[in-house]
């Protein structure tokens, strides 16, 4: 399709948004930039509400069944303390992967894309791709060169930037998408991709953490024929450490998994959804750590693993001051 000099290319050749359609590029930007990110998934959201749910039931048994009744104090305090840590981060970096959109990230600031051409333009709106930005007037906004090729999906009527893929949940182009999780309510993308590192990196640790703690423990109320094992009956006490390591060992394993999975996509510069397509790469991939230090930001650091860095409660405080913060979906 010809317009203003520039080419259009449409995957099922979908025709441009009429001139007289509601969609105002302007305020959906400033609409986005006061929106704190969420997905209404019913799905995502029991997943994301069972996740948690799991890591506190995993807190309870490890402290009041395991190290309070234990005799030894310093096993109980430093085994209590590593594993809260461990679990508040974990629930942290969960928070931030679900509530961080995953094209804006936490930056208040335009994102500008690394696209060679003028959609970059397109990326300076804070957010996820808008939808339905492909009409005329804005095209013409965009001051294309002549001949230029631009993509727009036929589902969500967006201009695409380079490397965005549609998210038929969120409903959105996400730009280097690449999964959707449930179990984080949210897309994996460009600027939540380094919470989700995290959050699988300290789900592992504690699920290690809590099969050790059982091993521990059974070994020790076996010794001592579970007579001042717990607090709890022997038979009770056997089932919350039997559903402990079930879901200790499902849960390492996976993590363990996506973690691997994640680092091994950072370090080749490809998502998942490009592999699985095998799309050959039209940008120019970094170097291995080049690619660590692009998602995880600078130079290494313990930032690297503290999902706290870059949170802004300031600006959140301001958002509640203007009458509560609103969801995108």
């Amino acid at each position: 399709m010809q317009s203003s000099g520039h080419r259009f290319c449409d995957v099922e050749h979908h025709p441009l948004l009429a001139e007289n359609d509601s969609y105002d590029s302007s305020s959906s930007e400033a609409d986005m930039a006061e929106r704190v990110w969420f997905i209404r998934d019913g799905r995502g959201m029991v997943c994301a509400i069972m996740t948690w749910l799991l890591v506190v039931y995993a807190d309870f048994v490890v402290t009041f069944v395991m190290l309070l009744p234990s005799k030894d104090f310093w096993y109980s305090v430093i085994n209590g303390v590593l594993f809260n840590c461990l679990a508040v981060l974990a629930l942290s970096s969960h928070l931030r992967t679900m509530l961080t959109d995953p094209v804006k990230g936490g930056d208040p600031a335009p994102l500008l894309c690394s696209c060679e051409t003028s959609l970059g333009v397109l990326c300076t709106v804070l957010g996820a791709v808008p939808k339905g930005n492909a009409t005329k007037e804005y095209m013409d906004n965009l001051q294309l060169k002549p001949g230029e090729v631009i993509y727009k999906c036929p589902k969500c009527c967006s201009i695409k930037p380079e490397r965005a893929h549609h998210c038929s949940i969120c409903k959105r182009c996400i730009r280097k998408m690449d999964h959707h999780c449930p179990w984080v309510n949210n897309c994996v993308g460009e600027k939540n991709q380094r919470f989700f590192v995290l959050f699988t990196m300290y789900i592992a640790l504690i699920s290690a953490h809590a099969l050790i703690l059982c091993g521990f423990q059974f070994f020790s109320c076996v010794q001592g024929q579970w007579t001042e094992c717990s607090d709890f009956s022997p038979p009770v006490t056997v089932i919350l450490m039997i559903i402990l390591c079930l879901e200790g060992f499902l849960f390492l394993t996976f993590t363990a998994v996506m973690f691997g999975t994640q680092i091994h996509s950072i370090c080749n510069d490809e998502t998942e959804i490009e592999r699985l397509k095998s799309e050959k790469p039209t940008w120019e991939r970094r170097l291995r750590w080049e690619g660590m230090k692009s998602v995880f930001g600078g130079q290494p650091s313990l930032l690297w693993i503290n999902p706290f860095a870059g949170f802004r409660i300031r600006r959140l405080l301001l958002r509640a001051k203007k009458g509560g913060p609103e969801f995108s979906v």
